[in-house]
């Protein structure tokens, strides 16, 4: 690249239009106004060169070149900040030319600071300044968050490594203030404070929800104000088992046959997959365009080859020529669907393919770039079709367009190797550049959408001597190096170079400078030599690179040379290194394949004492959702400044005007731009930039402006790296003995995860065991030392069995049906082999054969056996299957048996659950005894139906020595009811927050039971957030209205959380707000949404009841009872208290009142509670009516805490409280909670205060349960202070029949008889709530497929139901498809919510109104053959008033 001059005319051309608009006089000549060069004799030149962007408080580096210094010359080079405050760099005086580089220290600054380098060249009788400004910047530490995969399952663990190092990659310990994940709608689900990296690396992980909502979410850490982010995605997937390659071609030539497309697909594990392709080929009309009949398709199928691969070409004849032409796009769309055989798995991947009509190029064939006037050019031209072949006997014209109108010069012939000679006089031309054309066709435009030939443009520039006048078109090249340049490795770069113009003799020094990440790191010269005879002088000179891993990942090399007539020749390159780092590291797998099961050693190896984070995962993640994984490109983009193409903002220097004088040519901006290209300043006196402006008559004409301004204008482009946070996901992409026996159990998508230590040695090996899963296993890891980073090249071990047996089995079946058993034995070597499948026996079943257990499989072959089981217990049954390939010595496909060194036998074991006929009962019976120093004795008659299921019973009594420890016991299934919608959720929170509460204030509480009980939180917390609004409300389902009473609840179970796990809290803050903005002026709170639980009303206005209880909720999260919003709302409360006439609402403004402190109030609120208990021996409780309801627990419930908050507790309240905890006790299901979410949650909490109130670390008792049977069952059970929180039980045998219990001590203990037990379905009874089942079907069709249909009714006295749950058990062997119900947001009328789990459906209804009939449909498909199927159960419930239920049965019309 040289510097070179275009005539001022073209600015002046402007300066006179302008200037006959406003009526100036133009002289015959214009000026412009330059300082006087110094000439070839005057000297001397200086050119100072440096970064533009240099890292603060490092040691920096300058180069400076002086020449013609005629004499002693002081060149003195300083820095001057911006408080002018001036530092000297460096000062050298020499009488001679120098090329040399020149370290300094950099200031140290914080953030950025741009200063100015001054270079002051002094001679005896001058002084020159030059001055250019500078960028110091302080560079931030690198951090990057690594997690183990790019996606995740809900439910899934998510490990991650937060990762700090210098901007060198050298690692360094980092304190990180905060760590968060935040969910897919920002909000943050988990957090760590004040946390630090150890050895470096910073692991953690967080288990998400299984419910967690689908999106992406984002890890964040931050150091100080900095923010390092790193975004995962949260999918509901299966892994996919193969992955396709789609091969198309980039671009379509009009002149093709056809177009060819191939798609191929393989198993992870390297196998071929059987199966078919679907080819969709389309050309689509322009967006713009409406009517979709526009867009032209053509569809082909086949089967997959042997190799697992498809080829198909199309005819493209029907894609071009039409009338619809000119509304196509020029691309192709293709579509490829493959669908795997056997499974009917469908994979898709798609491709764009331009259209070019482009049939063939013309070129120029050693046509020179120079030529002197009056001489004979000489060259060819060059005619080859699309592909590159050579075209002959071929026209083509030879036009020169540098007139106004281009002209045909001649035409030539192409010959045999489709050249064609040319010669061209340019005496008859203009004494000028020349603009040469070579076509096909006499002119210079073609139909772009019409086959054609492009045409070859080239400029023969007309040689003239050079002179500070007219500088011409000298230049200099750097020959490409092949990429990327190897660490470690030497080049020689090679710079090309032609002057033309320059007289006589002289010699000329080519100065090279290589950057890397902004930093000069090598500088020379060469000189060359030229001589007066040669007009054009050219050649090459040689320099050597030395690539190392501080260079990486990309070097910029610059070259310029100031010739004898001072232009300024230039020239740059960019050559990208390998990535590679100062720590060496590789990983290698031992054996490099290997069969599941089977032991590995993984070697690493890095610089001796490195710490190394090793990760590997399934293929099939990443076949899913490429990218996430570490790479070498990621991390130097971390880097501040990989290379510099531009000047940062601020730094580019401002240059004043030129006056318009004397006609002459100004210097064009070259030069400076190949310095701005790499990012290089100059200070100097030589003309490389062209001015900004010229100035005529006090006004300034800006290049590039149409018009006149009277200030100049800076630039502030900038290119670079700069230093903001980044996301890896952004940045990325990215023999040892067999085992017998593989019995496949483990199957992770995350297989390693661990760091480990490289030893003095360089290397250490890491023992590991293969999981199950048959596929590859993408392995990486990074390497820490003192010395820097390093990262290894991934490796892939293949897991593979040579065959391996699948066995299909339904979730579950039923007692006395016949199980058709399928085994699978699938071959995937190259040659036959003879296996021997054999099942293992058991009591737990029979089977009875279908057919033989062994038998030859070809290649690639696949072979199904059969077995007829019939299951003989009830429970969980294993079922294990081997298969044993096995030596014969018939042939098989004509070739010998083979038997596998490795892996030669596969057991698979998998559970089957069966199920007892008819319906699941419970009998069950608590007491909580405290025999005080006494003798406490009760007995229990265990009974049954007259029509139990023989064989379903099962009996146990338990006993533990803590009013909680039940309910600790099962904290994560007190209800056994699903969690479907946002209140059920909140079983999971709120009693574990009570729990947690009681054992921490009586020292109970263990960190084994707080990391369990936490994680139950998180869990919940997780959860609950599905069900949150954008307001910050909540509702019961996450697409229906907010929930004023849902809001409230979580609200106070979010703040009490807080003291144990983290809470967001902008989530409570933003639910208090939506709260608050209920409030009326009267203080009351207006509910809003549906109340799932409609008997909480009772007669009394939905407001009262629900301002009473979000008073409560504020209250308990400590809002002070003197905030505005508590006494508006407690003036509200108090004028009703003595006419509420409902049991519910005065039992929770008793509570109420309690937590204000209001005690006339209380008082007066307890004193008719007292009047409406109903008393039954030892046991106190409260109920909504006379018959009892389901509202009966909670109010009870409330009633004891309003007894409990105000302290101190007296004796009588104590006792008055007790008679409500025995009846609290006794209505407690088999895992501790209630009958529903909300009374559990509030018994749990009223209990848990009790039992911290009565709580006493002393005492023990035994507890004797005895059957009345002689030489029965006698269990003794010991409580002890030491054993409080033991779960103690036995099963019991003499049923039915009569147990004593009898406690003798001074502890108390709570002891419960629970017994299990079936029944037939009960025959329809007329109940309020009920369902109807039809099933219909083609029993003909394979697979099977029924439609069921249930109608549910609802006769009751009130206008609807609560909440109405629907479980569907399903027909063994059979699975559902419930889209006819529709999907969130779209379900079908009154439905919520549909879940599917296990072997059973459930439905969630809003309610069912009263006497309206409500039908729905889900279509079951049969999956694996039973006979002899049993009915399956239909259960319909109301949520809040389980006594409202009806079950049915339905079965399958097929025989």
């Amino acid at each position: 690249m040289a510097v070179t001059e275009i005539s001022v005319w073209k600015w002046l051309n402007l300066v006179l239009f302008l200037c006959f608009i406003v009526g100036v006089k133009i002289s015959d000549t214009l000026a412009v106004e330059v300082p006087k060069p110094m000439g070839p004799d005057s000297g001397p030149l200086f050119l100072v060169t440096f970064p533009s962007l240099i890292e603060s408080d490092t040691e920096a580096k300058l180069c400076a070149s002086l020449l013609k210094p005629k004499g002693s010359v002081t060149m003195t080079i300083s820095l001057v900040d911006e408080k002018s405050t001036e530092i000297q760099l460096v000062q050298q005086t020499s009488g001679r030319k120098f090329h040399r580089c020149f370290h300094f220290q950099a200031p140290q600054v914080s953030g950025d600071s741009v200063q100015t380098v001054r270079v002051v060249i002094q001679g005896q009788s001058f002084k020159m300044t030059e001055e250019s400004k500078v960028m110091f910047r302080s560079y931030l530490p690198l951090t990057f968050i690594q997690t183990d995969k790019p996606l995740y399952n809900p439910g899934q663990r998510v490990n991650f490594r937060v990762l700090t190092m210098s901007d060198t990659f050298v690692p360094q310990d980092q304190m990180y203030s905060l760590v968060v994940v935040e969910d897919n709608n920002k909000i943050r689900i988990r957090q760590w404070t004040d946390i630090s990296s150890t050895n470096w690396i910073l692991e953690l992980s967080h288990v998400l929800d299984k419910e967690a909502q689908v999106g992406t979410y984002t890890l964040k850490a931050y150091i100080g104000d900095r923010t390092i982010s790193q975004s995962f995605d949260v999918k509901k997937y299966v892994l996919p088992k193969f992955d396709m390659t789609l091969n198309t071609p980039q671009t379509y030539n009009v002149a093709d046959v056809g177009l060819k497309v191939e798609a191929c697909a393989k198993y992870t594990y390297g196998q071929p997959v059987p199966g078919q392709v679907s080819v969709n080929l389309c050309r689509q009309h322009f967006t713009f365009i409406q009517d979709p009949k526009v867009t032209i398709c053509l569809n082909e199928t086949a089967l997959m080859d042997d190799t697992g691969c498809t080829s198909l070409t199309f005819s493209t004849s029907t894609f071009f020529g039409t009338s619809l032409e000119s509304s196509l796009q020029n691309s192709f769309v293709v579509n490829v669907n493959i669908t795997e055989q056997g499974t009917d798995v469908v994979m898709s991947k798609s491709a764009t393919v331009s259209i070019t009509y482009e049939v063939g190029k013309v070129t120029f064939v050693d046509l020179p770039k120079f030529y002197d006037y009056g001489s004979t050019i000489n060259a060819k031209i060059s005619v080859s079709d699309f592909n590159g072949n050579a075209i002959s006997n071929k026209v083509v014209y030879l036009l020169d367009r540098g007139q106004w109108r281009p002209k045909v010069l001649f035409n030539v012939t192409t010959d045999e190797s489709g050249l064609a000679e040319f010669s061209l006089n340019t005496t008859n031309f203009p004494k000028a550049n020349l603009y040469l054309v070579a076509s096909v066709i006499p002119q210079l435009w073609f139909n772009d959408n019409s086959p054609h030939f492009t045409t070859d443009s080239q400029v023969v520039q007309l040689s003239q001597t050079a002179a500070p006048d007219n500088p011409t078109y000298s230049d200099l090249s750097i020959v490409s190096l092949q990429q990327p340049l190897k660490c470690g490795t030497t080049y020689p770069v090679t710079v090309k170079y032609t002057f033309v113009g320059e007289t006589g003799d002289y010699s000329a020094d080519i100065i090279y400078m290589v950057m890397s990440r902004g930093v000069i790191v090598l500088h020379g010269f060469k000189t060359v030599q030229a001589w007066a005879s040669d007009t054009l002088t050219t050649g090459t000179v040689t320099f050597d690179l030395p690539v190392h891993a501080k260079m990486a990942p990309m070097v910029q090399i610059l070259v310029f040379s100031v010739l004898p007539s001072e232009t300024v020749v230039t020239g740059s390159a960019s050559f990208d290194t390998e990535k590679c780092f100062s720590n060496q590291v590789s990983l290698q797998f031992s054996p490099a394949t290997a069969v599941p099961g089977e032991g590995s050693i993984l070697t690493v190896s890095a610089q001796a004492g490195s710490l190394c984070g090793l990760s590997a995962i399934d293929q099939s993640v990443l076949i899913m959702q490429s990218g996430g994984r570490l790479s070498a490109e990621a991390m130097f983009n971390l880097l501040p400044v990989r290379s510099l193409s531009d000047y940062p903002p601020g730094v580019e220097d401002q240059q004043n005007c030129l006056n318009v004088r004397p006609l002459r040519d100004v210097p064009t901006d070259q030069a400076y731009n190949t310095f701005k290209g790499v990012g290089i300043k100059t200070a100097t006196n030589l003309p490389v930039r062209e001015p900004p402006c010229l100035t005529y008559r006090g006004l300034s004409y800006y290049r590039n402006f149409p018009g006149v301004l009277y200030s100049p204008v800076e630039s502030s482009d900038l290119v670079l790296n700069a230093p903001v946070p980044v996301e890896l996901g952004e940045l990325v992409r990215g023999d040892s003995g067999s085992p017998a026996v593989t019995i496949r159990t483990y199957f992770p998508e995350t297989w390693i995860w661990q760091l480990v230590t490289v030893g003095d040695s360089g290397s250490t090996s890491v023992p590991l065991t293969v999981p199950d899963t048959i596929t590859a296993w993408d392995t990486e890891a990074f390497c820490l030392a003192s010395s820097g980073f390093g990262l290894a090249p991934p490796v892939l071990l293949t897991s593979f069995q040579p065959f391996f047996l699948e066995i299909t089995l339904p979730y579950s079946i039923i007692r006395g049906e016949i199980l058709n058993l399928k085994a699978t034995v699938f071959n995937y070597l190259p040659q036959c082999i003879k296996v021997q499948v054999t099942p293992t026996p058991s009591s737990n079943f029979t089977l009875k054969s279908i057919g033989h257990y062994s038998s030859h499989l070809s290649a690639n072959g696949r072979k199904t056996f059969k077995w007829d089981l019939t299951a003989s217990v009830i429970g969980t049954i294993n079922v294990t299957i081997s298969a044993q390939a096995s030596p014969s010595e018939q042939l098989c496909d004509n070739q010998l048996v083979t038997v596998p060194s490795r892996g030669h036998t596969d057991i698979v074991t998998r559970s089957l659950l069966v199920l007892a006929e008819g319906v699941e009962r419970t009998f069950i019976r608590n007491w909580l005894l405290c025999p005080k120093g006494s003798i406490l004795s009760e007995n229990v008659k265990i009974t049954f139906p007259t029509k139990v299921i023989q064989g379903s019973a099962r009996c146990s009594v338990s006993a533990i020595g803590d009013i909680m420890g039940r309910a600790l016991k099962n904290l994560a299934n007190l209800l056994q009811m699903p969690y479907g919608c946002g209140e059920q959720n909140m079983i999971i929170l709120a009693p574990n927050i009570y729990t947690l509460q009681y054992l921490k204030v009586t020292a109970q509480l263990t960190p084994a039971i707080q990391d369990t009980a936490t994680s139950y939180l998180l869990s919940g917390y997780q959860r609950e957030l599905n069900y949150r609004h954008s307001d910050g409300s909540f509702s019961t389902f996450p697409y229906s209205p907010s929930n004023t009473w849902l809001t409230t609840f979580v609200m106070r179970t979010f703040g009490l959380a807080r003291n144990f796990t983290y809470i967001d809290p902008n989530v409570l803050q933003s639910a208090k707000d939506w709260l608050i903005g209920t409030q009326g002026s009267d203080g009351c709170f207006v509910q809003q949404g549906t109340l799932y639980h409609k008997d909480m009303k009772g007669g009394v206005d939905d407001n009262v009841t629900m301002t009473g209880y979000i008073v409560a909720s504020m209250l308990e999260i400590g809002v002070p009872v003197t905030d505005p919003v508590i006494t508006k709302a407690l003036s509200f409360l108090r004028p009703l208290v003595g006419n509420l006439g409902n049991t519910y609402v005065t039992a929770l403004l008793a509570y109420t009142f309690s937590l204000a402190g209001e005690t006339s109030t209380r008082a007066q609120l307890l004193n008719s509670l007292r009047n409406t208990a109903i008393s039954e021996g030892t046991t106190l409780h409260w109920s909504q009516t006379t018959s009892g309801d389901t509202l009966a627990v909670e109010i009870s419930a409330y009633v004891l805490l309003a007894v409990l908050t105000v302290q101190p507790v007296t004796t009588a309240n104590l006792g008055y409280a007790n008679r409500i905890v025995n009846w609290l006790v006794a209505q407690q299901n088999p895992y501790g909670g209630f009958s529903s979410t909300q009374d559990t949650v509030v018994a749990l909490q009223a209990l848990s205060m009790y039992a911290a109130q009565v709580f006493s670390s002393g005492g023990s008792s035994t507890v004797t349960v005895q059957s009345s049977v002689p030489a029965g069952d006698v269990f003794n059970f010991d409580v002890t202070p030491n054993n409080r929180l033991l779960y103690q039980e036995s099963p019991l045998n003499n049923f039915p029949g009569t147990y004593s219990v009898v406690a003798a001590g001074a502890a108390c203990a709570s002891v419960q008889v629970l017994c299990f037990y079936n029944i037939p379905t009960p025959v329809r009874v007329s109940k309020t709530l009920s369902v109807v089942a039809k099933v219909s079907g083609n029993c003909q069709a394979t697979p099977v497929n029924l439609m069921l249909t249930f109608t549910a009714k609802y006769t009751g006295p009130k206008p609807t139901t609560n909440m109405v749950l629907v479980d569907i058990k399903l027909l063994s062997g059979f699975t559902a498809d419930t889209s006819l119900l529709g999907s969130p947001p779209n379900f079908a009328p009154l439905v919520q919510r549909v879940d599917s789990e296990g072997d059973h459906v459930l439905i969630y209804l809003q309610e069912v109104p009263k006497g309206v009939p409500v039908t729905f449909s889900i279509q079951l498909t049969q999956t694996v053959a039973v006979q002899n199927l049993k009915p399956a159960v239909i259960n319909i419930y109301d949520y809040y008033q389980r006594s409202d239920s009806f079950e049915t049965a339905y079965k399958s019309p097929c025989p």
